[in-house]
């Protein structure tokens, strides 16, 4: 087992804003009472995190012990003025029907294209790789967004799906079984298992 890695990723867990619907990217809303509830069963020898409260509270909930390396890189897509408004607000704007039809090529304003933000997430992966290589380590935790998770599963799982094909729930585990060559080159991984996440009381 010496010559593999395993990288966890978690999604944070559901906010106001989540519950409402709305979009949330770089703003911040407080976790709902239910997604204070659960817990990991496993810990892992270092944690990463985005740097956004509702990815911390949520680290400091699932591994209570945990001191997460905060990586701004992590966080979700910036939605710009569209942060904080649902479906319904934006249904009649042009720039977002647009934006719906194709999101790689168009982006919200203000905020940030796909182009951008998977370049960013990319710069955060491969900081994070660096710091688990020369760290020897053999297994990590990352807290962190819907969207990023996403992009990692289409980039690294080693069965091949789109981005938008992906189904990422809240407080979500996926842990990602890499041969330690494959990290180093940024090829897919070997093996990718969901982490059974406990509520609290509950066994």
């Amino acid at each position: 087992m010496d010559d593999r890695v395993v990288i966890a990723l978690f999604r944070h867990g559901v906010t106001e804003e989540n519950r409402r619907k709305a979009y949330l990217g770089w703003n911040d809303s407080p976790l709902c009472p239910k997604s204070k509830t659960t817990f990991v069963t496993k810990s892992y020898q270092h944690y990463f995190s985005s740097d956004l409260q509702r990815c911390t509270n949520t680290a400091q909930i699932l591994f209570p012990n945990s001191s997460p390396y905060l990586l701004k890189e992590l966080r979700e897509m910036n939605f710009g003025k569209w942060e904080g408004k649902t479906y319904e607000d934006l249904k009649e704007n042009s720039l977002y029907r647009q934006w719906l039809e194709d999101p790689v090529l168009h982006c919200p304003p203000d905020g940030e294209s796909f182009d951008e933000f998977t370049k960013r997430v990319d710069a955060g992966w491969a900081r994070m790789i660096g710091e688990i290589l020369d760290s020897s380590l053999q297994n990590a935790a990352v807290i962190t967004h819907g969207g990023v998770i996403r992009y990692l599963l289409s980039k690294f799982a080693p069965h091949q799906k789109e981005f938008w094909e992906w189904q990422v729930n809240h407080d979500q585990g996926f842990e990602l079984i890499f041969e330690k060559d494959s990290l180093r080159r940024g090829t897919r991984c070997t093996l990718l298992l969901e982490v059974p996440l406990t509520a609290k009381g509950h066994g």
